[in-house]
């Protein structure tokens, strides 16, 4: 496609030609013969006229069909221009103001209302921006390598039960550190035992050896990924390296923390530390790494950015799109379906909120899974299942994502006796069955449905509950 650019700052045209030639024929439109000249021999194509005749632009075969970009320096006529352009044929107009503002052009638009404006700001911002921000992410990546390279054991730690997240990340970051599975631990507290997550890593060969946390002192070096210490309860205060994108935590001291909380996965900010760095990812990480942003952000349906859809399409061609198929599979397990029954005997509908009882149940994750089964109901908006884990009363918290917090209303009800957190759409309580009990006199599962019942009415009446912006608080993964 042909372009027309008629500017009269040397930078300028430089920028556009860098910007422009891989997809446009570029010629520009100059006054200064001399200017031109220079142009033409350093290979940019440039043509000296007076810019505010119509036959100048005849001369330079200008259609209909040509796009033609116009500096406004804010020295010359620019309706002049415009006029002599239109006469011309020229439909497809851009003014780029060089100044802060595109008040001269938005003026001219009365007369021309199909001209486009925008501002040489917003033309080069992204780009710098992008650039700037890779930079720091480099720098923040090459000292933690460094200080990491001299670790005889380095433990990678995830949060109890890992998920695609989790998993994903803890295999990025040791390849980041140029580490193999012998000289870097990927560790959890507890095992992988969800039907998905044992797929996943079983497929792509990612090996969780499960970690006491008497054995912490035991390593030279610990990170945390899609976790922060403040989540083993003591057992961490101080750890060499944070990567997470819950709420930041106090409690613990870092050498190293990249914590972004707007993200919708920490396998997004380890794919930015990849990049960064100019690390080669293979497909084994890819694929993880592309099937973890996809699951976290339920493939961008919830807490999603900009660089999470980056993220997604820079891994998309590296990945193996039929091995993620594989991990996903089907996600109905006999047990599940069984547990899902069960819930449905011991609930209850108040307008669009749903709760049930599960009672004891073997893992936490039937009860995370119930709560999102139900969230599928037609006109419901919110769930609310409970169940006994070892003792703990589990509340696993759904909701659709644009109402009030579910992190916030379990922090609020359950922070001082329990742990307590998560997102606006996704939440846990862990509270000890006897202190739920003691604070709300329920136990049996209808009990604890009316108690869970009561506690979201008073939330949804309460004002206080709306956080449009802010992000609770996180004790648990939810």
């Amino acid at each position: 496609m042909k372009c027309l650019a008629v500017c009269q700052n040397e930078l300028v045209m430089r920028t556009l030609h860098q910007v422009l030639s891989p997809g446009f024929d570029v010629e520009f439109l100059v006054e200064s013969r001399p200017l031109a000249r220079r142009l033409n021999e350093d290979g940019l194509r440039a043509t000296a006229m007076d810019c505010t005749r119509c036959d100048s632009y005849l001369k330079v075969d200008l259609s209909p069909s040509t796009c033609v970009i116009i500096e406004d320096t804010g020295r010359r006529n620019l309706k002049r221009l415009i006029s002599a352009i239109r006469d011309a044929g020229g439909t497809l107009t851009y003014v780029v103001s060089t100044g802060s503002t595109t008040r001269r052009a938005d003026e001219v638009k009365a007369a021309f209302p199909d001209l486009s404006t925008l501002t040489l700001a917003e033309l080069v911002s992204p780009q710098l921006h992008a650039e700037l921000e890779r930079s720091v992410t480099r720098a923040r990546v090459l000292q933690y390598q460094r200080y990491f390279a001299d670790a005889d054991r380095v433990l990678i730690l995830l949060h109890n039960e890992p998920d695609p997240d989790a998993l994903a990340s803890g295999l990025a970051l040791r390849n980041l550190l140029r580490r193999t599975k012998t000289t870097a631990i990927i560790g959890a507290v507890h095992g992988v035992s969800r039907p998905e997550n044992v797929r996943m890593a079983n497929l792509l060969d990612i090996h969780v050896e499960k970690i006491d946390p008497h054995q912490f002192a035991s390593f030279d070096r610990i990170a945390t990924v899609d976790v922060q210490p403040h989540y083993f309860g003591g057992h961490l205060p101080h750890v060499d390296l944070v990567v997470d994108h819950h709420p930041d935590q106090p409690g613990y001291t870092a050498v190293f923390k990249d914590i972004r909380s707007d993200y919708g996965s920490t396998s997004t900010i380890l794919t930015e530390h990849l990049r960064a760095t100019d690390m080669n990812v293979s497909e084994r990480v890819a694929t993880a790494m592309l099937y973890a942003i996809k699951s976290d952000t339920l493939f961008f349906a919830r807490h999603t950015n900009r660089q999470d859809l980056d993220a997604f399409t820079y891994l998309y061609p590296l990945a193996d799109a039929a091995l993620i198929r594989k991990m996903e599979g089907a996600d109905i397990t006999l047990e599940r379906l069984q547990t899902v029954v069960k819930g449905l005997g011991d609930s209850m509908l108040r307008g669009e909120l749903f709760f049930a009882s599960l009672g004891p149940v073997a893992r936490e994750d039937f009860i995370t899974y119930t709560a999102d089964f139900f969230l599928q109901l037609e006109e419901t908006k919110w769930t609310f299942v409970t169940g006994v884990v070892n003792d703990a009363l589990v509340l696993s918290v759904r909701n659709l994502g644009y109402s009030r917090n579910a992190g916030e209303f379990v922090r609020k009800y359950f922070g001082e006796i329990g742990s307590a957190g998560g997102h606006r759409a996704m939440a846990k309580a862990v509270v000890p069955l006897e202190a739920f009990t003691a604070r709300f006199g329920a136990r049996t599962p209808g009990a604890i449905n009316a108690a869970i019942a009561d506690l979201a009415d008073q939330f949804m009446r309460d004002t206080n509950g709306i956080k449009k912006d802010g992000q609770p608080a996180l004790a648990t993964q939810a």
